[in-house]
């Protein structure tokens, strides 16, 4: 009977710990069976996941764009002049206040374009940034966006329209060269995302980044900041520098010399024919999950802000 006794309060005790804590639910508050309840506590992703709204403090991004936090951020209008939010399901549409301006003027931009009137603008950060819970690994500062390569013709649609359309692609043969649904209209919306200095780095597929080499006849500097990636043919990926004067947001390092066109070509060469694998090349391991301890100290002052 003593043995029984002790059985129960012990069961008791880890049933009220995991109550208390949390560690027992994901974002929607339903059980998560076989799960260590410290090791759910502490993945980063679910605690940010599960916060619905900024927290209550001044705009800061800390920590770098894949490992670390958004404070006081900013929620994207759904619908704007000359933009709308997509996949509001998400709750994706949030961003240091630099990146809502940013996008706010691309938007503008592109609405200068003809069979244009704005963006569809994808996944920015998390209201309070942090690791999301499917998708990303970067995106985590707020200062990230995604624009759909679908021309924002209509700025109408409905939540459910939005939920439900879906962007295009402009690659064939595998990223190597772009297909007939990139136009001029793509190449000179990424020019002026990428021309505006607050602008570090485009991610875009191969193809499309050596088209854009081939066409552009007039400046070319702002070439240097398109940067080949696998995917982004649905979408190119703005990421911007950390805001001047802001303390503990790392910045994106420094792009190549040079206008990046030589690395991109040899990119989409290593395409049409790829070099033979590396049988020395180690076995990729496994990423951990980022626990929120992996962050830095200022984030666990965001997720416990009201």
């Amino acid at each position: 009977m003593p043995n029984i006794r002790r059985s129960c309060t012990l069961i008791a005790a880890l049933l009220l710990c995991a109550c208390t804590s949390g560690a027992g639910t994901d974002i929607s508050g339903a059980p998560t069976p076989d799960v260590d309840p410290a090791t759910l506590q502490n993945v980063a992703k679910r605690q940010f996941g599960a916060k619905r709204r900024a927290s209550a403090q001044d705009a800061a991004a800390f920590g770098g764009y894949s490992r670390g936090c958004l404070a006081g951020g900013v929620q994207l209008a759904e619908t704007g002049p000359t933009w709308q939010a997509m996949r509001l399901s998400r709750n994706r549409n949030w961003g240091h206040p630099e990146l809502i301006d940013y996008v706010q003027d691309l938007s503008r931009e592109a609405a200068k374009q003809p069979g244009w009137s704005g963006l569809y603008v994808g996944d920015m950060s998390q209201p309070r940034g942090g690791p999301m819970l499917t998708g990303h690994r970067s995106h985590q500062i707020g200062l990230d966006v995604d624009v759909w390569m679908l021309p924002a013709r209509n700025l109408t649609l409905s939540a459910a329209d939005r939920e439900n359309i879906s962007s295009i692609s402009t690659r064939r043969s595998s990223g190597a060269y772009v297909n007939s649904n990139w136009t001029r209209q793509h190449h000179e919306i990424i020019k002026a995302a990428a021309s505006d200095s607050r602008t570090a780095r485009i991610f875009v597929f191969p193809g499309a980044k050596v088209q854009m080499c081939k066409d552009e006849t007039g400046d070319r500097s702002w070439l240097r900041k398109v940067r080949p990636w696998w995917g982004h043919h649905y979408h190119f990926h703005v990421r911007l520098n950390c805001p001047r004067g802001a303390r503990g947001c790392v910045d994106q390092a420094a792009p190549p010399p040079g206008d990046g066109c030589a690395d991109a070509q040899e990119w989409v060469n290593n395409i049409l024919n790829p070099p033979p694998p590396d049988p020395n090349a180690p076995a990729p391991r496994p990423r951990r999950e980022l626990r929120v301890g992996d962050l830095p100290q200022q984030c666990s002052g965001v997720l416990a802000s009201r």
